[in-house]
């Protein structure tokens, strides 16, 4: 009986956690940038990295003051036999059977062979590599909903062009019918026509549900509790590149990419120093003041006896089973590793950007090829129907044209989208926006 109660709360359970809001809310590209860099995983995760790091700084830092403890004990001792005991070298007879005592010592490294020095500068390495990590995730994340907001942009013109393909096949039917009525044509006209109405109605369905997909993916990435959607203004904008292909290399090789290579590859370096700093001896010092007595009040009613001492040492580990060996060798593979990570870094950049300005340039002639095929294709379709309907022409050349027609606007749709995504890439390539 309460399995089955279970079972019956359960959907209703799981249905209150979805969102009832199911319209679609309006957002800019910008906004939609904003929310995404702030609520995204990645991006908390790269912040938290940075005040990691911010924190191993002070922490290098504060190795070079002295370790301080305090301490207090007291303790309980038997009655049987005597009640003698050795305090401060003295032996003395207890009053009581309890005893207590005070302690302060303290205790610093004079000299670790530079060790600290080389921590502070690997943390503050790591400092300049977690803020490149976060640049460089930000604008990741600036890129994938770049990508997923031009993504709806094409669904939502998909969406148009299915619904003027839908108007024009409803339109061609209503003709075709009307010529087998009054037998003009045959009925395989008026089916074939009924036939690209079903055509129009399923791409209209598809593009429908692109647009549901890329919205819900656009809404996850901004992090929202309700639905969003591209706002009708962001239009494309077609034009040359503010910035010249030299400056775009420069950009390049100085983007967030290669400032997270080169940030680590100097972190690497500091700690390939750090890590021979054991074949040098290592000078501490250390201070203690010890108390104990009787007093139930830790000497503030009978005071303590208390001894002074300092300690001064040096120590030098002849050999530790090749500990220091190995360590120096972990690193310097460690260093040799983020030192190729950056040359390739560098290189990948270059490679990309060529790449990127490539398909920029290509999808920005493809706008201009396919928007003027779009116009010749609607033309012909036009003509092609009025030949229809005078019997000048058949319904194949007429549903041949429609074809061309719905071509050329897929590709069109296309052709802007990978101009968008292009220019997005390259953005997020420099570091800047175009």
């Amino acid at each position: 009986m309460k399995v089955m109660f279970v079972m019956l709360a359960l959907p209703v359970a799981l249905a209150a956690q979805v969102p009832t809001d199911t319209t679609a809310h309006s957002i800019s590209l910008a906004d939609a940038v904003e929310l995404a860099q702030r609520n995204a995983p990645a991006a908390v995760q790269a912040r938290g990295q940075l005040r990691t790091a911010n924190a191993s700084v002070k922490g290098a830092y504060a190795a070079f003051l002295p370790n301080l403890n305090i301490s207090a004990n007291r303790s309980y001792r038997s009655q049987s036999g005597t009640n003698n005991r050795i305090q401060n070298g003295e032996i003395v007879t207890a009053n009581s059977p309890w005893s207590s005592g005070m302690g302060l010592s303290a205790g610093v490294t004079l000299f670790d062979g530079g060790q600290r020095f080389f921590d502070i500068k690997s943390a503050k390495a790591d400092v300049t590599a977690a803020s490149a990590n976060e640049v460089a995730q930000r604008y990741t994340i600036a890129l994938n909903v770049k990508q997923a907001f031009f993504n709806a942009l094409a669904a939502r013109e998909s969406e148009v062009a299915a619904q003027a393909q839908l108007e024009e096949a409803e339109q061609q039917l209503k003709t075709s019918v009307a010529k087998v009525i009054a037998r003009a044509a045959t009925r395989s006209d008026s089916l074939r026509s009924v036939i690209a109405v079903a055509n129009a109605r399923l791409a209209l369905v598809t593009a429908q549900n692109n647009l549901r997909t890329a919205q819900a993916s656009l809404t996850r990435l901004v992090a929202t509790p309700y639905l969003v959607t591209p706002q009708e203004g962001d239009t494309l904008e077609l034009g040359a590149l503010a910035i010249d292909s030299t400056e775009l290399l420069h950009l390049a090789a100085s983007g967030p990419a290669v400032d997270q290579a080169e940030a680590t590859a100097n972190a690497a370096h500091a700690s390939a120093r750090a890590a021979r700093t054991p074949y040098l001896p290592s000078i501490s010092v250390s201070y203690s003041r010890n108390g104990s007595g009787d007093d139930f009040q830790y000497g503030l009613g009978d005071p303590y006896r208390y001894s002074t001492s300092w300690n001064f040492s040096l120590s030098f580990p002849l050999f530790d089973r090749l500990n220091r060996e190995e360590s120096v060798v972990r690193a310097d593979v460690q260093e040799t590793n983020a030192q190729a990570a950056l040359r390739d870094a560098r290189l990948a950049a270059r490679q990309q950007l060529v790449q990127y300005v490539g398909t920029l340039q290509t999808a920005q002639e493809r706008i201009s090829i396919q928007g003027q095929s779009v116009t010749a294709a609607e033309e012909d379709l036009r003509v092609q129907q009025q030949r229809y309907a005078v019997g000048a022409s058949t319904l194949l050349d007429v549903l041949t044209s429609q074809t061309a027609l719905n071509q050329a606007r897929a590709a069109l749709i296309q052709a802007r989208l990978d101009y968008r995504v292009a220019k997005a890439q390259i953005e997020a390539l420099i570091g800047r926006d175009l």
